[in-house]
């Protein structure tokens, strides 16, 4: 397992220094990374996360009329071509980025880059596409957020954090009064040079840089969209039972540069062990059959929020588990001994080598470093979390004590209060 991990580490340095970050003629951000993989694939990555919409909903609405029509295809066309390349497209959205992706066989980059780029350039945002195809996905997502408890109490804990930005939801109100002209005026704003870069795994530097100038040499040139800087607010809220688990999240929010002292601490109490079948020795590893308590730790460009995702069967075993999960932050917080602080870095450094090994990975590791055009290296995260002591460690863990907790409550009405668990 140790030389399992070990090699992962040296892979994805390997990997991230061929990482370089450019600026090409048309003004937009480049960065490409071959190591010879059978396939390639492309992510246009655009600053139209959930923090920069105007109306809720909207940046939700945008990333499903990914791939719909254009000046070039109609969105059957783009259905019919894709499948006779035999590629595959999809986009995600989080608080900062949307993400436009397509993976293909390394000979079909130019058209998979133009069917990214076509969307961003010259999308036709259609009245009856929004009615059809986009916004009955739009509602289906907001109720399937609705009916997975972790997921909305994630959701839900952004808004008590950091309230407007940050906190603006991933998913539309239930019932949304978003129109078509809503979307479209949102795409127009952010859909801009400065503020989009392009990610490419199994493509040439100079390959991928000749073919996003071509794509991008009419696009917009508007300034970088931009919003306030985050604040922490906390609080607490309970919300019905939605047929799942009696979920409980107990969240602390910082501003700022993600912390590498963090992302030890979730490490160190992340209770899934190294071998398969065995209890682990994180001290939440305990805890009976069938509670889990799962660290969320989720940086941002300027904030962070770190939680403990409590679920279980029955009220009093949730109470319980999260009484363990404060008393095990609050342990941490009075320091840790060094074999323990010693395995918590280990486990950082590899979840934080092997993320990059995914394309997936790689957008969520370095997009934000390309934005802020800086040359994008794992070797500085790795640096970062090898000069966690357990002073520092401790230190980070007590701010996040001392600061107002972030509460979410989704299930029976006696599912303890806050201050029940001894914060």
């Amino acid at each position: 397992m140790l030389a399992a991990r070990a090699s992962t580490a040296r892979s994805a340095q390997r990997i991230a220094r061929s990482f370089a970050t450019v600026v090409d003629t048309t003004g937009v951000k480049v960065a490409a990374v071959d190591y010879n993989q059978p396939t390639a694939s492309v992510t246009v990555l655009v600053k139209a996360g959930s923090r920069f919409q105007p109306k809720d909903g909207a940046a939700n609405a945008l990333k499903n009329f990914a791939f719909k029509s254009t000046s070039s295809r109609s969105a059957i066309g783009t259905v019919r071509e894709s499948e006779l390349y035999g590629g595959v497209l999809s986009s995600t959205l989080g608080r900062e980025h949307l993400a436009l992706t397509a993976e293909f066989l390394k000979a079909d980059a130019p058209y998979f880059v133009d069917i990214l780029t076509s969307f961003v350039t010259s999308a036709k945002f259609t009245r009856h596409e929004f009615e059809e195809y986009v916004a009955p996905v739009v509602s289906a997502e907001t109720e399937a957020a609705s009916r997975d408890p972790a997921t909305l109490a994630i959701d839900t804990a952004h808004g008590l954090a950091f309230r407007s930005g940050l906190g603006s939801s991933l998913f539309a109100p239930a019932h949304h009064d978003l129109t078509v002209d809503d979307v479209k005026s949102f795409a127009s704003s952010i859909f801009t040079k400065s503020n989009i870069a392009v990610l490419g795994t199994g493509i040439d530097q100079a390959t991928l840089s000749s073919l996003v100038e071509k794509a991008f040499a009419k696009a917009s040139e508007s300034s970088a969209v931009s919003t306030p800087a985050s604040k922490y607010f906390g609080g607490e809220t309970r919300l019905g039972g939605t047929g799942g688990p009696q979920t409980v999240f107990i969240g602390f929010g910082t501003t700022g540069s993600p912390s590498a002292e963090h992302a030890a601490l979730a490490a160190h109490l992340s209770p899934t062990p190294s071998i398969k079948w065995s209890k682990g020795l994180s001290p939440l590893s305990s805890l009976p059959e069938g509670i889990s308590v799962q660290p969320v730790y989720l940086p941002y460009t300027d904030a962070s929020l770190f939680g403990l995702l409590v679920q279980g069967p029955t009220t009093a075993s949730v109470k319980e588990a999260s009484k363990a999960a404060i008393a095990a932050l609050k342990a941490a917080s009075q320091g840790i001994k060094a074999e323990e602080l010693k395995s918590a870095v280990a486990k950082a450094k590899f979840a934080a080598a092997s993320s990059v090994e995914t394309r997936e990975g790689l957008v969520n590791a370095l997009g934000s470093k390309i934005f802020s055009g800086v040359n994008t290296s794992l070797v500085a995260t790795l640096s970062s979390l090898d000069a966690v002591d357990a002073s520092a460690f401790s230190k980070a863990t007590a701010n996040l004590l001392a600061a107002k907790p972030t509460y979410v409550v989704i299930g029976d009405v006696h599912l303890p209060y806050v201050d029940e668990l001894g914060l």
